[in-house]
């Protein structure tokens, strides 16, 4: 059975609309939400970026049903896997059953601030598997020493655990970061419905595992309204991947945009007041594998999406 989650853009929106919206998102019916985790927006214009553990804690105390996930806390160098662990379990503890945590590899923009060296892609997975390493043996709830080749933890525990670890998802793109989901994750993140992409992680391990697949949308009264919208707000979606995870600030994602055109954004997210288009897009991730399926409102109106959602999509996609 597919179900449907809403995704939180923490770059678009202030904490507390955040959990205003997590709650809107459990009353008109979607399963689940997903919160990105960021220090900085991709766009100066996008304007935000707050703190997503505190915005957590907002929204355990605003839903009762909704399942929330980070979508994803990278805990190789901004946060160590040990920090990420604490929180996490908090988290899980606040929502029990309803919490999970989605993990990856990271982006330049958000992970490079502490002067670490921002190392290549090979490099990042290689951190990303140990770090795992270090979570889930914190969760255990037994006094942890790990001597690894990039993390130390010395003489650490957990006290504040939830019943049962939160699952585990991780972000991939390529095969390697699939394989890697399949073999340490208790589910796979991917914003592209790639072809194979899901039969791969079943093959590697991933078989009986959730699949989260997330799709960019904008709902406006009209088309054009809606391209300009998405246009303003997330240019950065028709950039090409490779160039995402390599950039450092907000202001070299501003001169990125400079060369993407309206036409290219609108061929990248689903700009529409047609339900037949967003319905059809959901499907491409549905015929995919993909059993969980998060969308992205871009922009500033997101009540007019919910409405638009509960009224003409939701019901359609039973």
């Amino acid at each position: 059975m597919t179900t449907f989650g809403y995704w939180l853009s923490c770059e678009e929106h202030l904490p507390n609309d955040l959990v205003r919206y997590a709650r809107r998102a459990e009353e008109v019916g979607f399963s689940f939400g997903m919160i990105s985790d960021h220090f900085h927006p991709w766009l100066g214009q996008q304007g935000q970026s707050p703190f997503v553990w505190s915005v957590i804690g907002g929204i355990a105390q605003a839903t009762e049903q909704l399942r929330l996930g980070t979508g994803v806390t990278c805990p190789t160098m901004r946060m160590h896997p040990a920090i990420v662990a604490h929180a996490a379990a908090t988290a899980a503890t606040m929502m029990p059953e309803r919490f999970f945590l989605g993990v990856g590899t990271g982006e330049r923009l958000n992970e490079h601030i502490l002067g670490n060296h921002w190392p290549p892609p090979n490099i990042r997975l290689e951190m990303l598997e140990e770090a795992i390493e270090v979570i889930r043996g914190l969760w255990s709830g037994k006094m942890q020493r790990h001597w690894g080749h990039y993390y130390t933890v010395e003489n650490a525990r957990l006290y504040t655990l939830p019943a049962t670890p939160p699952q585990l998802l991780v972000a991939a793109t390529g095969k390697s970061a699939t394989a890697t989901a399949a073999r340490q994750g208790d589910g796979l993140i991917a914003v592209v419905p790639q072809g194979g992409m899901v039969e791969q992680f079943r093959a590697a391990g991933g078989e009986g595992k959730p699949c989260y697949g997330q799709i960019k949308v904008c709902w406006a009264r009209d088309d054009a309204e809606a391209r300009r919208i998405a246009h303003t707000w997330f240019p950065t979606e028709a950039l090409p991947g490779k160039l995402l995870p390599e950039l450092p600030t907000p202001s070299y994602f501003e001169q990125a945009v400079d060369l993407v055109g309206e036409d290219a954004v609108a061929e990248a997210i689903v700009c529409s007041a047609d339900p037949e288009r967003h319905i059809t897009a959901i499907r491409k991730f549905a015929n995919a594998g993909f059993d969980h399926i998060c969308i992205h409102q871009v922009g500033p109106d997101q009540e007019g999406f919910f409405r638009f959602y509960q009224q003409e999509v939701l019901p359609n996609l039973a």
